[in-house]
């Protein structure tokens, strides 16, 4: 019945956990986190640490991403498949002073770039899916989740933004709707190697929003995965990708043809970048349940939030996470990254918000220990003269 208890008081602070973003769009601009470099198995599954915030310091959150073999995501974390430690000691999860959620319930944004193929040989029916395929990914966003367009054509750089990042569905219909293909090449890794500065560089809210906090992007390629003289080689475009500090997945749909040079291209982009590759070919039927697929890939992500016991020095601080999944099975992967230990201004709107995280997960008192006791750890000697 007491571990009954638990889990429910578990369940009802993480609920209350889903007002926060509003919290950390209002400071965190600044407080990017670093990238780890993420534990993978071809047999079993990885986790990656692709940003950290501090801005509601002593509460700190962590954003991870979780994947198998086949780059799906795992589901249903809970604190019992999380280890945690903080300057190499472990939290122990009975204290209730750390929790983790899903991205897809909390208010936190990402960000998407289409990246669409308008070679004339996508002309008929697969480039009529192609941009059937981006409307449907356009509609099953979530409302404050950001799309920009960007089209490869003839310009002189081998793309065009048609749209930058917009939360409207409706301003990036009317764009989707004067597409045309009317390109006599593809630059293929002109474009995507654009996509990425896109990703990295733009930070700020579109014009119909008042605030909001970002919290990852990812790269979307529709089309043949042809590439035509770009000025970028694949080994430059695939050198980029492994160095980013925070990680841009990219997922793709490959339309026209079997598996060809043009589809291998796309899968070494993807397989790179933690992404995931939908082949379509003639296959329109199965396009909508890729986009559902990649949505809900991207929404999947997590968000760790615990409460930090390092008083406020301005120093960075390692914080590694461990998964084990499933629950039990005694098999675990980590991931490392850092937090800043400082003090957040004090706006009313940080204030509220550290007072109901406060509430949520309470500081423990004078006497409780924060760290699992090791058991193997050698018994402290008796006091001098003492007797069995």
């Amino acid at each position: 019945m007491a571990k009954m208890k638990w889990w429910n008081g578990l369940r009802s602070v993480a609920e209350e956990l889903i007002i926060l973003a509003l919290v950390l769009m209002a400071v965190l601009a600044s407080n990017l986190g670093h990238a780890a470099s993420g534990s993978s198995s071809l047999q079993g599954y990885g986790l990656k640490i692709f940003r950290v915030e501090s801005g509601l310091y002593p509460f700190v959150h962590v954003y991870m991403r979780t994947f198998d073999q086949e780059m799906n995501p795992l589901v249903n974390l809970n604190v019992l498949n999380i280890g945690m430690m903080v300057e190499g000691r472990a939290y122990d999860p009975r204290k209730r002073q750390y929790l983790i959620q899903p991205l897809r319930g909390r208010e936190e944004a990402t960000r998407s770039i289409l990246v669409l193929d308008t070679n004339k040989a996508l002309k008929g029916a697969d480039f009529e899916a192609m941009v059937r395929a981006a409307a449907r990914f356009i509609d099953a966003k979530r409302p404050q989740d950001q799309v920009a367009l960007l089209a490869l054509d003839n310009s002189a750089e081998g793309y065009t933004v048609l749209s930058n990042f917009d939360r409207e569905p409706s301003n990036l219909g009317r764009r989707l709707a004067d597409l045309q293909p009317r390109a006599d090449k593809t630059r293929l890794y002109d474009g995507v190697g654009a996509a990425m500065q896109l990703a990295a560089t733009a930070m700020g809210g579109d014009s119909s929003s008042e605030v909001e906090y970002v919290v990852s992007s990812s790269i979307v390629i529709l089309g043949s995965g042809r590439d035509d003289d770009s000025a970028i080689s694949r080994s430059d475009l695939m050198t980029r990708i492994s160095s980013l500090k925070i990680p841009t997945p990219i997922y793709a749909l490959g339309f026209t043809g079997g598996e060809g040079r043009d589809q291998r291209n796309l899968q070494a982009l993807v397989k790179n970048s933690f992404g995931k590759y939908y082949p379509v070919g003639g296959g329109y039927e199965t396009i909508t349940r890729s986009i559902e697929d990649i949505q809900h890939v991207m929404q999947s992500d997590y968000v760790l939030t615990f409460r930090a016991y390092v008083p406020v020095d301005g120093g960075k601080h390692n914080v590694k996470v461990g998964v084990e999944y499933p629950t039990g099975s005694g098999i675990m992967y980590y991931d490392s990254s850092f937090f800043e230990a400082i003090e957040p201004p004090t706006f009313p709107r940080i204030l509220e918000a550290q007072a109901k995280v406060d509430k949520a997960i309470p500081a423990l008192g004078k006497d409780e220990e924060l760290y699992l006791k090791n058991p193997y750890a050698p018994a402290s000697a008796p006091p001098a003269g003492s007797r069995n």
